[in-house]
């Protein structure tokens, strides 16, 4: 599959963002459509209650947005809204008779990543895939606490350890990664993933299932976070960059101090109930233990190119 090109030309370039509903889908939509590029917003059935209008949801030109119906479940409507498309942002949204992640979900989600990827494998059109999948894919192992050196890319959560504390997010992020990559290589698909952290938005509550051993990656200094410009700034960029490839550990912020912790639970928990974890102790201020140095020296790059022109 050839590979994308610098989107100097993105101007007559047709994109698909899947799912569209959701805070990460409907920004990628609209950041898209500002740099001039055909958007083909595909949604779940369910996600028509996000969407009333495109002039509702992006209030700007809404000439180069088509919408389509594209259940993760139903391959042909994949094909139908990736046709004509040389990219494809895929952003997992849980479907609507089955919202919460439990030791279900992660076949529900391999199977959507499985059947989106063999589609992009069967759109002639298709140059480069970003696959959203996040840093729980990345930080639960058992020896995550004394190793010798910062998480990164290349380090995979242990799916037997998500198994035994019931970390059913971090499954099926990790499942659905793999299964996605087995398929891309298998299928010449040139694929890139961006691990996102806890995504900021202003709905955030504690039933978030990112959540899931928030006191435990605070405490070893990998709890971290993205504000939603940020990681969309990032699915972008990585798209746009020829030399981008592999996995992208994506945050802009370490939750790391008790100041910072206090404020998200405030932000998470009823005012009644605002007082954050006893583990997360008043005084200390826990080093950082994860790395998103690839991610940030490709986009500082990007800028240094955007600069000079």
């Amino acid at each position: 599959m050839p590979m994308a090109s610098s989107s100097n030309d993105g101007n007559s370039r047709n994109v698909c963002v899947m799912d569209a509903s959701g805070h990460l889908g409907s920004a990628l939509v609209h950041f898209l459509l500002h740099r001039g590029y055909t958007v083909h917003a595909a949604l779940q059935p369910h996600g028509h209650r996000e969407f009333q209008s495109a002039e509702e949801l992006l209030p700007c030109d809404s000439e180069k947005l088509r919408i389509f119906d594209a259940d993760p479940f139903d391959y042909h409507s994949i094909t139908n809204a990736l046709k004509g498309c040389c990219g494809l942002f895929y952003c997992f949204e849980p479907p609507s008779d089955h919202s919460t992640y439990d030791e279900f979900m992660a076949e529900i989600e391999v199977r959507a990543a499985h059947n989106v990827l063999e589609a992009c494998a069967q759109t002639d059109t298709m140059e480069k895939v970003v696959f959203t999948s996040s840093v729980t894919a990345v930080v639960w192992n058992e020896g995550r606490s004394t190793a010798s050196s910062d998480l990164d890319e290349k380090n995979w959560t242990d799916i037997d350890f998500c198994k035994k504390f019931k970390l059913w997010h971090a499954l099926s992020k990790t499942l659905a990664e793999k299964s996605a990559w087995a398929l891309a290589m298998d299928r010449d698909i040139n694929m890139v993933t961006i691990n996102g952290g806890l995504l900021m938005t202003p709905d955030l509550n504690i039933t978030n299932p990112y959540l899931k051993g928030a006191a435990e990656m605070y405490e070893d200094g990998i709890f971290v976070t993205a504000d939603l410009r940020f990681i969309t700034n990032a699915h972008i960029c990585v798209f746009e960059d020829v030399s981008s490839y592999g996995r992208y550990i994506c945050f802009n912020h370490v939750i790391n101090c008790s100041h910072d912790a206090d404020k998200l639970a405030q932000m998470l928990l009823p005012s009644s109930d605002s007082s954050p974890p006893q583990s997360w102790e008043k005084t200390r201020v826990y080093q950082q233990r994860i790395s998103n140095r690839k991610l940030n020296n490709l986009m500082e790059l990007e800028n240094d190119k955007v600069l000079s022109n």
